[in-house]
């Protein structure tokens, strides 16, 4: 008899290389850019007494307290804290991205108020104790298997939020709107978009030193599946083997623990070494539990880069689309990164120092130029232009970061949840 977790799946065993070949021919969806999709992460606080624990049941209910859709198409989503994600609906084009993201984040702020909550302004929780409210196998299996190496994969699943953007893969072409371009572009953008966006300055709360610990955090997590994929002629094939080789995170059953043996890769469990014969079904859950900077899902889905405040999700978004999609910025970006090479280990570096890193600085002024440059020839509306220009004003073109903002505002305040005074209110054009 068929059981309920085998209902839809593929349990056709499965062989290492028809994996292989099947990692590699899904991870790129060829397609002109410029389609876009955002995630917008936030750790949700109690506005009475911010340092009380939000859990996963009481922000589901705010959010079902106003029946209906998101106006915008998005979806709401929550990570194991209680941290709430607003997932757009892929768009044509950064202004429609844009505009239907601004609709749903204004009525996902509306019902938090309405029941007494509020989004926080960085992207790593200062203050309170990294705790799972979200109740599943996987989870409890993804707990259990990072508390073998320390804190820091619990603090990521429950303390950490981020703006996650994905862009189109590009064409099947070797032009610099193909996949393999883009891939490389995009990768050899990261430790800029790291710095310029850092926005988690605090541990324990009170500042360590790093401008981004949300990405500190990161390092510190099993790397077979948190590291960059290894650079390679042909990604997809480079993506196949980094895959392959990961440890399995769980193992989908209909017990309530899901733990693989200790050290099986699913490499190994396709040569016969798991507790029973690895299935496509198999291979295709695992492929959700990698977390590389960069991952590729038939588009490309960037990881790196902190939660923002406010309404700083936009201009970020715009920044990086700016960089990507607009031929004329992305030719400008391969120079401004290059010197980025000679770093050691740029995207620690860039996490740690950010913008008072002088090479990583000069990088960033030249790409936010480029990016600002690009936004009129992507279609992007005033408020966008507006926004991305007050961004790299007060931040990029200063050598600075949002870290320091907050900690600007922590030294005047005491508190990392105080809001600048000069920021200028929010207006839609739509």
């Amino acid at each position: 008899m068929t059981s309920a977790l085998q209902a839809g799946r593929d349990i056709r065993p499965l062989s290492e290389s028809d994996a292989e070949v099947y990692v590699a021919s899904v991870c790129f969806k060829t397609g002109p850019p410029g389609a876009a999709g955002v995630e917008v992460e936030r750790l949700v606080h109690d506005a009475a007494d911010p340092q009380t624990p939000v859990t996963v049941a009481r922000v589901r209910e705010a959010m079902a307290a106003s029946a209906g859709a998101l106006p915008g198409g998005g979806m709401i989503t929550f990570e194991p804290g209680g941290q709430l994600e607003v997932s757009s609906a892929c768009a044509p084009d950064l202004p429609a991205l844009v505009a239907a993201t601004r609709k749903d984040l204004a009525a996902v702020e509306n019902r938090l108020s309405d029941a007494g909550l509020f989004c926080g302004p960085v992207a790593l929780d200062a203050g309170r104790p990294a705790v799972r409210s979200l109740e599943h196998p996987r989870y409890a299996s993804m707990e259990r298997h990072f508390d073998g190496s320390g804190p820091a994969g619990r603090t990521m699943m429950c303390s950490t939020a981020s703006l996650q953007i994905s862009l189109e893969a590009g064409f099947d072409s070797p032009a610099s709107t193909g996949a393999a371009q883009r891939w490389a572009r995009l990768h050899n953008l990261l430790p800029v978009l790291i710095a310029m966006f850092a926005n988690s300055p605090f541990l324990h709360g009170i500042p360590n030193g790093w401008h981004s610990n949300r990405q500190r955090t990161w390092l510190g997590i099993d790397p077979t599946r948190t590291a960059a994929v290894p650079r390679s002629e042909d990604p997809r094939w480079g993506w196949a083997n980094y895959a392959l080789d990961a440890l399995v995170l769980c193992i989908p059953s209909e017990g309530l623990r899901w733990d693989p043996p200790k050290g099986l890769t699913m490499r190994d469990w396709l040569h016969g070494k798991g507790p029973r014969p690895a299935t496509l079904s198999d291979l295709d859950y695992h492929l959700t539990t990698l977390f590389p900077p960069v991952r590729p899902r038939g588009f490309l889905e960037l990881r790196v880069i902190d939660a923002q405040a406010g309404h700083d999700w936009e201009p970020v978004t715009a920044i990086v689309a700016a960089l990507m999609d607009d031929e004329q910025a992305a030719d400008l970006v391969a120079d401004a990164c290059a010197p980025l090479a000679s770093l050691p280990d740029p995207m620690r570096t860039a996490a740690r120092e950010a913008l008072t890193n002088s090479a990583l600085a000069a990088a960033a002024r030249l790409c936010a130029e480029a990016a600002l440059n690009a936004l009129p020839r992507l279609g992007a509306d005033a408020t966008t232009r507006r926004l991305a220009e007050d961004f790299i004003g007060r931040n990029t073109a200063r050598g600075r970061s949002p870290a320091q903002e907050r900690l600007d505002l922590w030294h005047k305040t005491g508190s990392w949840f105080a809001e600048p005074e000069r920021r200028e209110a929010y207006v839609d054009a739509n």
